[in-house]
């Protein structure tokens, strides 16, 4: 506890003083998640009010669990605040550059969105590396010849909330962090665009596809894949989320979100939410991780009904339902994937996005895997991901499951002996 005030302090100091490089409109200290990283991550200059401007760079060291990057950079780009209309604020991320010759035109690029690490500075995959699972998978991308480039989201790394699930925020983080590259390496790296992300990163990459015709209509996004998808449309054809009555999510969840912005402006504070157990692990949220988190929940058997006045139900309630999603045509072609033994968000609550996704009329291939778990996914489906990219990039009849699909059933099992398939 008393490191996790030393940073607290050394935060909130760091902080105030670079606050004058952004709106006051943004939330910023140490009760939003910010923490002190390195310099690399803090901009106390003017920014420049355009989105995607490269800011800085900086040599990141090899990465052991990725062996096919001949370069790796961290990057510091622009970015427009959506949540709290801040303007134009500082976001951090990772490019690597595969082995090889560059060819004609420049390398085709991969946008990565990550799923849920934390909303802590300290989270951001930019300063920890991405997880074994995360590498492995941008690792067979750069083995394929594309360049990778993975944002942090707005607010993970940078300063102030991150804004967590909130697609529309993270998907101007993921176009910004495509435009910052382009513009730094206009001979390495092509407008030839695919957008990818699991689990929270799913929501980063449908919300970064649909409003890039308007928010950076200068893309060339050739397609679009969600994996573990965690968006919902209130609209579609089938209701959201869990099959089975009286499911709840995990308390840490919940605890992110209070901490990244889904509380509407003017309501209680965070802190007014929690009961003394819920807020030593809201205390824990805002320094440290999921793994941390996730122990923590588990070893003092917090669940919602421990962690929130009332239980979960209030607190559900007055938070914005950030992965709402409207009904709409896609910009590009769609690859889904769903593991049948994802415990995590459930075969229905995927199936429900992919029929709303179809009732909107878009083609969408919705590939499933028996006994493949959240993690899973992620590699498993990789071959799949590739052979429909392939197909978009050479013009190529695309299969379409919205007319032969399936409601799954109750969570499987998971198998065992496959690679994160935790």
């Amino acid at each position: 506890m008393k490191n996790i005030l030393c940073t607290l302090v050394v935060a909130m100091s760091l902080w105030t003083s670079g606050a004058n490089a952004w709106s006051n409109a943004l939330p910023v200290g140490p009760a939003v998640g910010d923490q002190s990283l390195s310099p690399f991550y803090i901009w106390d200059s003017v920014l420049p009010q355009r989105p995607g401007v490269m800011l800085r760079e900086e040599p990141i060291p090899r990465q052991p669990d990725i062996t096919e990057a001949s370069k790796i950079q961290r990057i510091l780009y622009t970015s427009q605040d959506k949540r709290w209309n801040a303007g134009s604020v500082p976001v951090s991320g990772t490019l690597w550059f595969p082995q090889g010759e560059t060819p004609k035109g420049g390398w085709p690029i991969i946008a990565w969105a990550h799923g849920t690490l934390g909303v802590a500075d300290a989270c951001a995959p930019s300063w920890t590396n991405p997880t074994p699972r995360d590498a492995h998978y941008i690792n067979q991308w750069l083995k394929q010849g594309f360049v990778v480039v993975a944002t942090d989201y707005q607010g993970l790394g940078g300063p102030g909330p991150h804004p967590y699930l909130n697609w529309e925020a993270e998907g101007r983080s993921v176009l910004d962090s495509v435009r910052a590259v382009l513009q730094a390496y206009p001979q390495q790296i092509a407008n030839n665009l695919v957008i990818t992300g699991q689990s929270q990163g799913s929501g980063a990459s449908l919300g970064a596809s649909l409003i890039a015709p308007d928010y950076a209509p200068e893309l060339k996004l050739r397609a679009t894949i969600a994996t573990g998808l965690v968006a919902t449309f209130p609209e579609g054809p089938i209701k959201p989320g869990h099959a089975r009555p009286g499911h709840r999510d995990p308390a840490r969840f919940t605890l992110l979100r209070l901490i990244g912005g889904s509380l509407p402006d003017g309501a209680p504070a965070a802190d007014k939410w929690v009961t003394e157990q819920g807020a030593k692990m809201l205390v824990l949220a805002r320094t440290a991780c999921m793994k941390e988190l996730g122990h923590y929940e588990h070893k003092e058997k917090i669940d919602g009904a421990k962690a929130f006045i009332g239980g979960d139900g209030p607190v559900n309630a007055a938070l914005t339902p950030v992965t709402n999603m409207p009904l709409k045509m896609f910009p590009a072609p769609l690859f889904t994937a769903t593991g049948l033994a994802d415990h995590t968000l459930s075969p229905h609550h995927q199936y429900a996005a992919v029929a709303a996704l179809c009732a909107a009329g878009n083609p969408v291939e919705w590939k499933t895997y028996p006994g493949i778990t959240h993690n899973g996914t992620v590699n498993v489906a990789f071959e799949d991901e590739l052979a429909f990219v392939r197909s978009v990039m050479e013009h190529a009849p695309q299969q379409n499951s919205c007319g032969s699909l399936q409601a799954p059933g109750e969570p499987q099992h998971p198998l065992k002996g496959i690679p994160f398939n935790t």
